[in-house]
């Protein structure tokens, strides 16, 4: 007889001090789903992702065997006293990784993996003579064979033996790949017309664009050595030279080198790079994204002639499932697949239907998440990288829904980011699926339909960095309504405002005139003409997949940056009016700085302004010190056990790496040596230390440096560390650090893009972000949104509202006009939820 015994029904914290949180006890119900709120910097991600995940995953991970562990990345353990009954831990983290340009839809989700096993095992192959093979169990057995008959089958028409194509031969990033294009689906080549940078200038001024790539500037100096005049403009060198400058062989010659410094350098053998050597060189050596980026810049991509865009080696279509190629199959929608599964198990012979019905169940177990979560619409050969951030952050949360476990404990750090209103209606409706499987769910997010639908809110605060860290609040959102001390509380129940600035009026709107273009075709945008006001605050919305991004970060960006470079506008745009625009500034949530050796302070003009500082005091004369030893990033001032990171890493095989802190320089990562050096009491890493807000008072004799401390104030980013890692910031708050060198600097001519401006911010924070947008606006900028954030929607003086839905149920206008008038006659799923948020406000 079992004996009944009590479950434990919540996860019980005790002492958690992960970063900046002080010690914390707090209890998560397990089974449920618990929400975390918080202002940006609280110490939200340091209890879900530092303290819950860590050690969820660290124990699940414990109990696998030690060869096992040894392959495995692993997490150290989490500063806190004790995390009792806390299941194994999935994580699905703030923003995912841009896709490589050999990613697909179909492979992101693996559904293309098991199309490709059904094509090899239930396809119908071609044989040598022509003949159709039909499907039969003998082709699905031959391709299980381990021998070197696999895939061999006989032609019952001709008799005829011949090899079948397996899983492997459909694969465009494997054996099936174009011969041509490498499995790619487009070619490139170079375009000589973007080789001459300006043909009035002469060579030794830069009149060839590929020498002016990094290791090339010398190139004029050999060219003058072959006899090529290089102080005439490029147009009137002789058919002879320019002959020379373009196709000239390669060779070394001897040639004398003036530096910048006026020093000359002998080479002797100097190799001349012609102005196509200088770019097909540079690409066979670079490995940087951006050297990429800058390089593909004097390439023109067009569709492969030989698989005409299907990646795949032609003589691969021949292989058929329901008379379709693959490469056609992977043309459907996503919606379109069941379906076609259907169909095609009603076409096969009753001795293969057990084999039908294990590869399609497979197929529709990876599928049936995604159509849940609302990506019908998507294709399987859709490239990766044209997905929005919604998209992106939907297939990630399909992956790790499909498993289908129980008693997981699933930690999702903001699931909303990118996603619409109705897609976030959606989004919720899996978390309650989640429930019902019987695992718990931990989520960190702004959004307030996600934190009002949660069972349980946990609120960390109350304020950023060291004035965060505690538990504020908790208990359910009806509660919290309630809770005179949450700041979240009045944002769920209506009775906080939402429109913290003053909207332009319909007649002011378009009084400083406006810019826009037109569309002709591009993915899901056909003839489509967008305008928007100069001088004022435009927000860009829509359903995810409905042609934001095409839109805006697509057509409008390069087509404002091309006409400023007088080149040729990107081939979707038939018009641009661009109004008085002659500066884009695109601001991303992408993370600030590669790695730890980036810190706010670097990352502004903070670091070099203090080195020169603590350079020129008679101490450090006396020592010989430079501006070099007061960087930690110079062998001059860096620790010598660390080498200025702070921390050292201890490989202890099996066991995950153990990262401490340095105990030569105790983690400020200065040669002690340089710290001896003290300016008004404080050494360089004492002043690192400080906060923003607590800086600003120390350094006001500095003009340069007050005035960025002013800056980063005004932008609420005043509890962040000098010293503090960007990496580690929120997409929110890399945005915000992004915005420092142009604050406080007159912005007419300027267009400033924000792509999902409010990632990680709490509204409270969205409202000091609106503050910031007003002081670009007073300095001439022109802003453009894309969002999905209803609080931004109701303080921009003009939306423009893509949908109806997304992919090729979307790219048409919706709505158009102030926020104020579209809520009256809403058109389209935006203006149905905004108007719906202004009646929770009581604003209409």
């Amino acid at each position: 007889m079992t004996e009944w015994i009590n479950l434990p029904t919540q996860i019980e914290v005790r002492g958690g001090e992960v970063n900046n949180l002080k010690g914390i006890d707090v209890d998560i119900p397990l089974n449920q789903f618990v929400a975390i709120s918080g202002l940006s910097g609280s110490g939200k991600s340091s209890l879900a992702m530092g303290i819950l995940y860590a050690e969820g995953s660290r124990r699940y991970l414990d109990a696998l065997a030690t060869y096992t562990r040894r392959r495995i990345s692993q997490v150290g353990r989490a500063n806190v006293k004790s995390v009792k009954y806390i299941p194994a831990a999935l994580a699905l983290r703030q923003r995912p990784n841009v896709p490589s340009v050999r990613s697909t839809v179909g492979t992101m989700t693996e559904i293309y993996n098991v199309l490709r096993l059904i094509y090899s095992r239930l396809g119908s192959p071609v044989c040598p003579n022509g003949h159709r093979v039909p499907p039969t169990i003998k082709i699905a057995e031959a391709m299980d064979r381990l021998d070197d008959q696999m895939g061999i089958i006989t032609c019952p028409t001709c008799g005829v033996e011949f090899r079948a194509f397996g899983a492997e031969d459909f694969a465009f990033n494997s054996d099936g790949a174009c011969p041509t294009c490498g499995g790619l689906g487009k070619t490139k080549q170079i375009d000589p017309s973007k080789l001459i940078f300006d043909e009035n200038l002469s060579l030794a001024d830069g009149a060839i664009a590929s020498w002016r790539l990094p290791g090339r500037n010398f190139m004029p100096t050999v060219a003058a050595a072959m006899g090529i005049r290089t102080t005439v403009p490029y147009k009137d060198l002789s058919d002879d030279e320019k002959e020379m400058v373009m196709h000239g062989e390669k060779k070394q010659y001897p040639v004398d080198i003036l530096s910048g410094t006026g020093r000359v350098f002998h080479m002797e053998h100097a190799l001349f790079e012609n102005a196509y050597n200088a770019i097909e060189d540079s690409m066979q050596t670079t490995k940087s994204d951006r050297a990429l980026k800058r390089l593909n810049q004097f390439y023109t991509f067009s569709t492969c002639e030989t698989c005409h865009g299907t990646r795949l080696n032609p003589d691969r279509l021949n292989q058929h499932v329901l008379d379709m190629n693959i490469a056609e199959a992977s043309e459907q929608p996503l919606g379109d697949l069941p379906d076609f599964i259907s169909r095609m198990k009603a076409a096969l012979p009753a001795d293969m239907q057990e084999l039908a019905h294990n590869l399609s169940q497979e197929l529709l177990n990876q599928l049936q998440p995604l159509l849940d979560l609302g990506l019908d619409y998507l294709t399987m050969n859709r490239l990766g990288s044209t997905l929005s951030t919604g998209e992106l952050q939907r297939i990630q949360l399909g992956r790790t829904l499909r498993t289908e476990t129980t008693g997981v404990l699933y930690i999702l750090d903001e699931p909303s980011v990118g996603l619409h209103p109705d897609n976030v209606a959606g989004l919720i409706k899996i978390f309650r699926a989640l429930i019902a499987g019987g695992n718990s769910l931990v989520v960190v997010d702004h959004e307030t339909a996600i934190i009002d639908a949660a069972d349980w809110v946990i609120e960390i605060g109350p304020g950023s960095g060291t004035k965060g860290g505690t538990v504020v609040a908790t208990g359910t959102p009806a509660h919290l309504k309630q809770n005179s001390q949450s700041l979240i509380g009045p944002f769920l129940s209506g009775k906080a405002p939402i429109q913290s600035r003053k909207l332009a009026r319909k007649d002011e709107l378009f009084a400083q005139g406006k810019f826009g273009l037109t569309v002709n075709h591009r993915y899901n945008l056909n003839h489509l003409t967008a305008e928007f006001p100069l001088k004022k605050i435009s927000a860009i919305t829509g359903f995810s997949g409905a042609g934001k991004t095409t839109l805006i970060l697509d057509s409008l960006v390069p087509a404002l940056e091309s006409k400023a470079k007088n080149q040729v506008m990107p081939q979707q745009v038939s018009h641009l009016n661009s109004g008085d625009l002659k500066h884009v500034i695109s601001v991303d949530a992408s993370p600030v700085g590669k790695n730890m050796r980036s810190t706010v302070a670097t990352y502004t003009n903070i670091m070099d302004v203090l080195r020169k500082l603590f350079a020129s005091l008679p101490e450090s004369k006396k020592h010989h010190y430079t501006a070099s030893h007061f960087s930690y990033n110079n062998k001059e001032g860096a620790c010598p056990t660390c080498g200025g990171t702070g921390q050292i890493s201890l490989d202890i095989q099996y066991l995950p790496d153990m990262v401490e802190t340095c105990p030569t320089c105790g983690g400020n990562r200065f040669n002690p040596d340089i710290l001896e050096i003290k300016w008004r009491g404080y050494s360089i890493a004492d002043l690192l230390a400080l906060e923003v807000g607590d800086a600003i008072s120390v350094f006001e004799a500095e003009p340069t440096i007050f005035q960025t401390l002013t800056v980063l104030q005004e932008m609420g980013l005043d509890y962040l560390h000098l010293g503090e890692d960007t990496p580690t910031l929120s997409g929110g708050e890399a945005q915000r650090l992004k915005l420092t060198s142009h604050l406080k600097r007159y912005q007419a001519n300027s267009l400033f893009i924000f792509d999902e401006p409010t990632i990680g911010l709490h509204p409270l924070d969205v409202q000091t972000l609106l503050g910031v947008f007003d002081q670009l606006i007073e300095q001439g900028a022109t802003i453009l949104l894309i969002t999905h954030d209803l609080d931004l929607m109701a303080n921009a003086d003009y939306l423009l509202d893509l949908g109806p839905r997304g992919g090729s149920q979307g790219g048409q206008i919706m709505a158009q006009g102030r926020p104020d008038d579209i809520v009256k006659q809403p058109h389209g799923l935006t203006a149905t939820y905004l108007r719906q948020h202004y009646e929770q406000h009581d604003m209409i």
